[in-house]
């Protein structure tokens, strides 16, 4: 054997010794990747597909506020409810736990809210920290105060970006701490972040108005 082809003797050692496993588990790869693009395209996008076309009409009585009809159907066509039980597994279902918790909070059912919106998840940060706000209503309605103000915070921090939206979540989590809670070092600490992070914002002028209620800021400040 040649010098150079010394450095190649425990690879073909390993190979010699091994062949037959690396072989198997390259087929079980293989195989792996097949079934899951199998079940994806003959299994699951035809049923996403009838997904979106059952959830259609249930999604034009939430937007004419026709809860029972939402959620339930008007007989002919599912309502969120059976959307979600039906096509379990798809993103559409996945939504129609988004739109049944919302549904619920209207008719004051917050075991289901908080039910069905922590099944919820999205990349869509905007209906995401949307989903949190929900929650911390839900759980401020039942009188569950701690969880609904790390559920304010939450939906307040998930999206700062969104200038419109956070602040808002933001001065709700103060309030709840100021107001519900009582607790002060809390709630000034959440309202001075609404100063800092969006000066411009309504809620910055009224957490300003609130910090010197409590006596922690003035105009003089």
């Amino acid at each position: 054997m040649t010098e150079s082809q010394q450095p190649l003797t425990p690879v073909v050692n390993f190979w010699n010794k091994y062949s037959k496993q690396i072989s198997l588990f390259a087929l079980l790869i293989i195989a792996l990747v097949a079934g899951w693009y199998s079940y994806q395209q003959f299994y699951q996008l035809p049923r996403e597909k009838k997904a979106i076309e059952a959830i259609f009409r249930a999604e034009e009585y939430f937007r004419k506020d026709s809860i029972a009809l939402a959620l339930n159907g008007d007989g002919q066509n599912l309502g969120f409810l059976k959307v979600i039980e039906k096509y379990s597994g798809t993103q559409t279902s996945n939504l129609a736990c988004f739109y049944a918790g919302s549904c619920f909070l209207k008719i004051g059912d917050n075991a289901k809210v908080i039910s069905y919106l922590e099944k919820f998840s999205t990349s869509s940060k905007i209906t995401q920290a949307r989903a949190y706000k929900l929650l911390g209503d839900a759980y401020a309605d039942s009188g569950k105060n701690d969880q609904a103000l790390e559920y304010y915070k939450k939906a307040a921090a998930h999206f700062e970006e969104d200038e419109v939206n956070s602040p808002e979540y933001l001065f709700m989590a103060a309030y709840f701490a100021d107001q519900v809670l009582k607790n002060t070092s809390e709630a000034t600490s959440l309202y001075e972040q609404i100063r800092k992070k969006y000066p411009r914002s309504q809620q910055s002028f009224d957490a300003e108005k609130n910090l010197a209620r409590l006596g922690v800021y003035t105009s003089n400040d």
